[in-house]
């Protein structure tokens, strides 16, 4: 049986790289798309863009969990 103190632990850590990737996911697509500064909305381009570019991260993030899983078994 596992410690509610070992669960806890591996919840922050996880909320912790969540985090994490949210931060990077955020800088990286701000600075690829958002281009003037911005105003009470994103343009559609913009929304566009970063959509775009937020699922690529996703997908690519996704892709380097597998293949390091994979290089575990």
């Amino acid at each position: 049986m596992v410690s509610t103190t070992v669960l806890h632990y591996r919840q922050e850590k996880q909320r912790a790289v969540v985090n994490e990737m949210v931060a990077k996911l955020t800088n990286a697509c701000w600075d690829q798309c958002v281009t003037s500064t911005p105003g009470s909305k994103f343009s559609s381009s913009e929304s566009s863009c970063i959509a775009n570019c937020a699922q690529r991260y996703l997908d690519t993030s996704m892709i380097i969990m597998k293949r390091f899983q994979n290089m575990q078994h």
